[in-house]
């Protein structure tokens, strides 16, 4: 076997679409090879004892150059090599991930006379997000709400909401959200460009999104952690009620603090535990 290598993130996942380049001292290229879908190159092709330039590049990642002794064998044991995302950031590793509602939630924040705020949550919603393998801002994330599931942690309260003057769950049960394209923000942050349907009006909506790693779970799956954050107005929305309680201050602030913990598990479901 001429050239072995294994091709992993940061994170320790297989880079299924890398390409190892090895050219000799003159620059000149004597072998190229891809990676499997485990992220390893076994190449057969024998090499001429000396010292080689071994180039490993896959889109969306930073290339990585390292130095190789071929020996008389012809053999060129590369080891692992490890790719960071481009400009240093990271993602889960591609593929579908289901979220996880026991381990997530969907809030918003809404200031109270002036001085306080109240948060609610939906109690009932599920998504999805794909991590797109080649290009990682054709990655795509799909959600659905269920708007009667508002929990503010006062009945009264939560019924106004569900009525007429807010959400008008009757004629309007479920709050979607369709993402239409990512883009890099920064080290592990990013921005969800996407379409967000709530009260029967369609908005163009911005995620914050930050990645926060991803590990082994105890059932034996694989999760990843997200948090998102945006900033949305009522009035965008059809949502005008509100009620002047002294000097022009509203009883319920115009602009809503989304808030979004989202813990996915990879693959198209979730386990059965």
């Amino acid at each position: 076997m001429g050239l072995t290598a294994r091709i992993r993130t940061r994170d320790g996942w297989a880079v299924s679409h890398a390409v190892v380049t090895v050219t000799d001292m003159t620059g000149v290229q004597v072998l190229r090879a891809e990676a499997d879908t485990e992220g390893t190159v076994r190449d057969t092709t024998p090499l001429t004892p000396g010292a080689y330039t071994v180039i490993v590049t896959a889109v969306g990642y930073a290339p990585a150059a390292s130095s190789a002794i071929v020996t008389a064998s012809g053999r060129a044991e590369v080891g692992t090599v490890t790719l960071a995302r481009q400009g240093g950031t990271e993602l889960p590793p591609p593929g579908p991930w289901t979220v996880d509602p026991a381990h997530s939630g969907v809030a918003a924040v809404a200031q109270h006379l002036g001085i306080s705020s109240v948060r609610g949550r939906f109690t009932d919603f599920a998504a999805t997000v794909e991590i797109a393998p080649d290009d990682v801002t054709k990655s795509r994330v799909e959600a659905v709400i269920k708007a009667a599931s508002i929990d503010t942690g006062n009945g009264m309260r939560d019924t106004h909401l569900r009525s007429p003057d807010f959400l008008d769950v009757e004629r309007f049960p479920e709050i979607t959200y369709r993402s239409t394209g990512v883009s890099e923000a920064g080290p592990d942050r990013w921005t969800v460009h996407g379409e967000l349907a709530l009260h029967g009006v369609v908005r163009e909506v911005d995620l914050d999104l930050a990645y926060l790693g991803t590990g082994a779970d105890p059932w034996g799956g694989t999760r990843a952690a997200f948090r998102a954050t945006t900033e949305l107005h009522r009035e965008d929305f059809a949502m005008n009620y509100n009620q002047v309680v002294q000097a022009g201050i509203a009883a319920i602030g115009t602009t809503l603090r989304v808030e979004l913990d989202v813990q996915a598990v990879q693959g198209e479901s979730l386990p059965a535990v």
